[in-house]
């Protein structure tokens, strides 16, 4: 999943974190615990090797007020410096991608101060000033819509600093319930590109491709050790409608119902360990909420004026099933790299596996793998008769998780063929986005118009920006499978979605009401049963009717909705905010690229900060500062400490950081040289000390170790050092990547003779009707009456090819469309229709 590169350069890195005190396991033999410290904790490693603290960030606190589908929610993170010379600690976490973050405050003993927001780099200044001249201070800055970094300078031994962050968000509403979901650590990210520096204390070195790696992979806690510190939440939640059921599919909680329609929530562990997504769902009374119009007007005095602002909630319309028999054509691909080793690869591989089985007749399909390279099993999208299918499921169950996440390439091989098809490519990818390339990600997926894209991302604390935001730029859907979910349900959804959209083609009459900036700019359609949520401008109080419309089902579809504006600055304060979350939204699509080199247009950049600065919101140009004026601290510069986080739930750090391509092949390098170091394996990035002996010793941690020259464990323990292994390859080499057609696995059951030509033109069900009939005759209730209809797809079609058709028994029932020809056909007979050149598919017609 990682990428690390080896070399001069990675090396002198290393020297150079060996000046500040940094977090690592004890490398000496395992030491009993202390008294109210628990056993396998993080330290901190002074330069003499001697621990001298713990983790400064001690808990997050978390909660949130709910009302309808809007949430105000409030992360208090407590900062305590139990080393004995100041600190600045940093931490990078994650926070949700829709989120608008408008406010900070410090507290340091009685003392509040509440931030400011200004640009980035003046909030920086104003930052690095203060740490020199010894003032308590904080920075938030953004990295990406769901990674954010905490910087707080100058915390004295013994004292505490607490910051709160507050945010607004809305909650995501389907199919008669909502769903609350709190991110808590940011998962381990791939990065592609060559080594250009370093600026923060991440694992990754920035590279060419990603300019701020070091900001976005924060050091990750070894197995046998936590990150030193847990987390809280409560929410009290008003849904104004009964509140039915209540649940959360990630973690044990208390409820306490305190009326029909209202409840408190809180983790039942209330210091959980942060390594994987809450996620609340609650379903109301009814089969769905109504249409609803939010509005705020503003002070015609203010700088956010004139007029106001609104938020609409639309629901869509009822589904009518299988509307569209039309065939699809789709490609599934997958990511096999590292981070999805075990139980996330083997529910990605379920969810294809169940997707396969669910394809309709004349559908045509293909699969992708990628993890360093990319794999593509068939030249072209094939039909599924049985043979294809079981090559599939086949290539499938064969594929381990392990190597790096080059995305952009299978991204490329699934989309550019569908600029030149003069049909709609459906492609569904499954992953769990551990990219940090993931901006340009989506900027690439933007660009292929004739292609729709439905992301799953799969896991317990996947990349959701990336994931939500292929999705939107791919003008499809998206969808979390975690770990605990069905596969098979989610494989069925996907399914309903693609025959049976809610709306598609939609757009909004306003008439005469004085709307403007209205974001989304361009609709989405609806696949499920998400409402369409709207945001705009109202540059004076109004009422009026709008009208909804689109496409349902082929028909069209419209719904008139009465809409009235209000002059009132009472209500709904929030309002403004998320309008300019969406603003901001809209701005960073028109330059996904730039965004991800630091080269963003200028006119987008100005836009987006000044939006920041005027509603007081997170950017990625504006951050928020507080300084303490009052206390100076003594003692000089602080040591800077990174906090490290945990491994995400379900992935696996040894495949992760242990990967002979990534790590370990640095850490082999690294322990090689005279002055040898041990470390676990995230030390040997930027957290270790010294040996006090010998370089070959046998440590005592658990594990069966890492290649040659790595034994003793992988937590706990002393690594051994082995011989030096071979130079590591010039600085900015990159292991190379290709694109490649697999060759598809052979079945394992030989199709010879008649059965192969059989599985190689007939669907599954079709085959198996047809075994059924071979061993039960006339009591196989699949073929009436000795006859079973089908559906063909042909090659060609003639009266030579009609004629073909008649003589071996096929009756037409339907002329010859996009969809196929349909017909009834003697079961017996199936063997010499699949023989024939111009049938290429042959499938049961589904009623």
């Amino acid at each position: 999943m990682l990428r690390q590169h080896r070399g001069p350069w990675w090396f002198g890195i290393s020297v150079l974190v060996l000046a500040f005190i940094t977090f690592s396991l004890s490398l000496t033999e395992p030491a009993k615990a202390a008294p109210g410290e628990t056993s396998g904790s993080l330290g901190i490693i002074g330069k003499d090797g001697s621990v001298s603290g713990n983790c400064p960030l001690r808990h997050t606190d978390v909660r949130g007020t709910i009302s309808g589908f809007l949430a105000r929610v409030e992360v208090t993170q407590t900062f305590e410096n139990t080393a004995s010379q100041k600190i600045e600690a940093v931490y990078a976490f994650p926070l949700p991608e829709n989120a608008a973050i408008d406010d900070m405050t410090i507290q340091i003993g009685n003392r509040t101060v509440r931030g400011i927001i200004k640009k980035r780099e003046e909030a920086r200044a104003i930052y690095e000033q203060a740490k020199q001249t010894g003032h308590v201070a904080a920075l938030l800055d953004q990295e990406r819509p769901n990674i954010f970094t905490q910087a707080v300078a100058n915390i004295m031994p013994g004292e505490q600093v607490v910051v709160t962050i507050r945010y607004l968000q809305t909650l995501e509403y389907q199919d008669g319930g909502y769903e609350f979901v709190f991110p808590m650590v940011v998962g381990p990210r791939y990065i592609p590109g060559d080594p250009t520096g370093k600026q923060a204390g991440g694992w990754a070195p920035d590279t060419n491709k990603v300019p701020d790696a070091s900001k976005i992979t924060p050091q990750v806690a070894p197995p046998g050790t936590r990150a030193g510190h847990d987390i809280s939440i409560e929410l009290a939640i008003d849904a104004g409608v009964p509140i039915q059921q209540m649940r959360s599919t990630s973690h044990e909680i208390d409820v306490n119902r305190t009326g029909a329609s209202s409840a408190t929530v809180a983790l039942k562990n209330t210091s959980e360990i942060p390594n994987k997504d809450f996620i609340l769902r609650y379903d109301v009374a009814g089969q769905q909420i109504s249409d609803a119009v939010l509005t705020q007007a503003v002070p015609a005095s203010s700088k956010l004026g004139p007029g106001g602002y609104f938020t609409l909630i639309l629901q869509p319309p009822a589904r009518i099933p299988e509307s569209d028999i039309t065939p699809k054509e789709l490609v599934f691909v997958l990511d096999t790299s590292g981070s999805m080793w075990g139980f996330p690869l083997e529910k990605g591989k379920e969810l294809i596996s169940h997707a396969l089985d669910e394809l309709y007749p004349g559908d045509t399909f293909n699969i992708i793998t990628f993890s360093g390279d990319t794999h593509i099993l068939f030249p072209e999208p094939v039909y599924p008769t049985a043979e294809n299918i079981h090559r599939a499921k086949q290539l499938l169950a064969s594929r381990t998780g392990g190597g790096g996440t080059e995305m952009m390439k299978a991204i490329r091989a699934a989309l550019v063929p569908s600029d030149s098809q003069d049909h709609l490519r459906v492609v569904c990818f499954v992953t769990d986005g551990y990219v940090g390339n993931d901006l340009e990600i989506i900027g690439e997926v933007q660009k292929h118009k004739n292609a729709r894209v439905f992301a799953f991302g799969i896991g317990t604390s996947v990349n959701r920006f990336l994931i939500e935001g292929m999705a939107k730029a791919g003008r499809g859907d998206s969808e979390i499978v975690t770990l605990n979910d069905k596969a098979d349900v989610a494989a069925h959804r996907l399914y309903e979605r693609l025959r049976a959209p809610l709306l598609t083609d939609i757009s909004i009459d306003w008439g005469t009401l004085p709307v403007a900036e209205v974001y989304p700019a361009h609709l989405p359609d609806l696949f499920s049963g998400k409402p369409l949520i709207v945001s705009g401008r109202y540059t004076s109080a109004a009422s009026g009717t709008i009208r909804l419309r689109g496409k349902r089902a082929g028909d069209n579809f419209e719904r008139e909705i009465p809409v009235s504006f209000s002059a009132s600055t009472s209500k709904h304060s929030v309002l403004p905010a998320f309008w300019a979350r969406r603003k901001i939204d809209d701005l960073m699509s028109q330059d996904w690229a730039g965004l991800q080199n630091g080269t963003v247009k200028p006119a987008v950049q100005a836009q987006i900060t000044q939006l920041g600065l005027d509603y007081r919101l997170m950017t990625q140009f504006t951050s928020f500062v507080a300084v303490e004026e009052r206390v100076v601290t003594k003692d000089g510069k602080p040591v800077r400490v990174e906090v490290p986080v945990e491994i995400p739930e379900g992935v696996s750090y040894q495949r992760v950081f242990r990967n002979g391509k990534w790590l370990n092949e640095d850490v082999r390098w690294v322990m090689s040289g005279s002055q040898a170091q041990a470390f676990s394996p995230q030390a040997g990035l930027t957290l270790y000390a010294k040996l006090s002996r010998a370089p070959n010793v046998v440590g005592s941690g658990s594990g069966a170790g890492v290649g040659p020259g790595v034994g003793g464990g992988v937590g706990g323990g002393i690594y051994r050092v082995g011989p030096p292994s071979p130079a590591p390859p010039p600085p900015g080499v990159s292991s190379p990547t290709a694109v490649m057609v697999e060759d598809a696995p052979a079945p394992e059951e030989k199709f010879t003779g008649a059965r192969a030509v059989l599985a190689s033109k007939l669907s599954p069900a079709l085959l198996e009707a047809y075994d059924c009939w071979k061993k039960s005759g006339a009591d196989c209730k699949s073929a009436k009456d000795g006859q079973v209809e089908v559906r063909l797809f042909l090659a060609t079609d003639s009266a030579a090819v009609r004629e073909q058709l008649k003589a071996v028994g096929f009756v037409i029932s339907q002329e010859s469309s996009k969809a196929g020809v349909n017909g009834r056909v003697p079961i017996e007979r199936l063997e010499e229709l699949a023989k024939l050149d111009a049938v290429r598919f042959v499938a049961v017609l589904s009623r």
